[in-house]
């Protein structure tokens, strides 16, 4: 008993630390997106322009209509896509799942890149009805994927479904690109490269409404979550309702990852190698401790991906999921490579 409560403090002591640490760094991220650019601007300068709130400055423009709304979506979105890859790792009870790899982000991309060229004479393309065509996607190919779970065993190979998929998403979004015009062109081209510059407080406002709640509905499973990761049968005898609790942490994992590929485009790497991250620093895969960890790693780890993206290359812009990949693969690899050297010990 005595062990069991040392351990459970330690836990506690770790989690609170690690927290201090993600805001610690979340705090010098933010700074630093807000500061340097074209135009630099000094802490003294920045407190100056937050206290007196907008005026007609050109700093005051470039700190309230570009730099702020970016580097708060990419947080937000960043948080979103780690929280998201966590409760796809949690469903298929494995740590390479996530919403690029098993397909969801493309699927996502395709409903969105057909709705933008085939709809756009018809309907409006607001944040809130690219969203909803991104969550239809992601759904479409969750249900596929599902689909096959239930044929296929062996996870390694549901992952190459996964990846298979979509790629035949990627086809039929450049098949549907023939027939678009050349703005649609433009705008899809801009749209999948993946990308938060250009975006305005809409989009913060339509993140901030859709991801917290859903990061907040995340964190209220957690104690039917860490039941589930032990086997069905023990969720069920823990008064698990195992059928309901799989659809919910299907929609909000789906749901996350829709809105960051509406807002911003496919991001990939971050739904795996964040959540890795954060379990390595943390030496728990509790999801209490897990998901509100994992949602500060993201929004740390894509406000220094957008700041590298946009400062490395200045005027030249990187692509986001550029960067992302730079960092998040390595991960990925030395995770599946550790991975498969515990399975053969």
């Amino acid at each position: 008993m005595r062990a069991e409560n040392a351990s459970k403090r330690n836990t506690v002591s770790r989690f609170a630390a690690v927290m201090m640490l993600l805001f610690g760094l979340l705090a010098a991220a933010l700074f630093l997106n807000l500061a340097i650019g074209s135009v630099r601007l000094t802490l003294g300068e920045i407190r100056a322009l937050l206290f007196n709130g907008k005026d007609a400055s050109t700093e005051s423009i470039i700190l309230f209509n570009v730099r702020m709304p970016r580097m708060l979506l990419a947080a937000l979105l960043g948080g979103a896509l780690a929280v998201s890859g966590f409760l796809l790792q949690s469903f298929f009870r494995n740590p390479i799942a996530g919403p690029f790899v098993l397909g969801i982000s493309s699927g996502a991309k395709m409903i969105v890149g057909i709705t933008m060229i085939f709809l756009t004479g018809r309907i409006a393309m607001s944040p809130g009805v690219t969203v909803a065509a991104a969550f239809l996607g992601s759904l479409l190919i969750t249900a596929l994927v599902l689909l096959f779970s239930q044929k296929v065993k062996n996870m390694e190979l549901l992952l190459v479904v996964g990846i298979m998929v979509g790629y035949i998403c990627s086809a039929v979004t450049d098949m549907a690109v023939t027939f678009a015009s050349e703005q649609d062109i433009v705008n899809l081209k801009y749209w999948s490269m993946g990308t938060f510059s250009g975006k305005g407080w809409d989009s913060v406002v339509t993140a901030a409404v859709i991801c917290l709640p859903a990061v907040l509905t995340s964190w209220l499973l957690s104690k039917p979550m860490g039941a589930y990761a032990l086997g069905e049968g023990y969720a069920k005898s823990m008064g698990v309702s195992v059928k309901p609790f799989r659809v919910a942490l299907i929609l909000l994992s789906s749901l996350l990852s829709a809105c960051v590929t509406a807002l911003a485009g496919p991001i990939s790497f971050v739904g795996i190698a964040v959540p890795h991250i954060t379990r390595r620093l943390l030496k728990t895969s509790r999801p209490a401790f897990v998901i509100p960890a994992a949602f500060l790693a993201g929004a740390v780890f894509c406000v220094f991906c957008d700041l590298i993206a946009r400062t490395v290359f200045a005027p030249t812009e990187l692509n986001i999921g550029t960067v992302t990949s730079i960092f998040g693969a390595p991960i990925v690899i030395s995770m599946m490579i550790s991975r498969r050297r515990r399975e053969s010990a």
